[in-house]
């Protein structure tokens, strides 16, 4: 007779903890908020060249955008721990 298995290959795991991801907790909306307090929107713009910054720009016109598309959110995030990086090391504006 065969001993059960303990972990049967189809179990779910639990999601792996995010303690490592800077990121975790923040939603867009607040990163676009910080952002866009930080550097303003024609900064923003420049530095993120996105029409949703440069043309009649909007937090919920940029969310709405970034939502749809993975390489412009990622170039957001990315800006947005860049910003937190600096401001920790006392560089950063305002």
């Amino acid at each position: 007779m065969l001993a059960p298995m303990q972990n049967p290959p189809d179990t779910p795991r639990a999601p792996a903890k995010q303690s490592n991801n800077p990121l975790h907790g923040i939603t867009l909306a607040a990163i676009v908020e910080a952002l866009q307090a930080h550097y303003g929107w024609e900064e923003l713009g420049r530095l993120v060249p996105i029409r949703c910054f440069q043309s009649q720009p909007s937090v919920n016109s940029s969310l709405k955008f970034l939502r749809r598309t993975p390489w412009a959110r990622e170039k957001v995030e990315s800006l947005y721990l860049y910003m937190l990086r600096e401001q920790r090391r006392g560089g950063g504006r305002g």
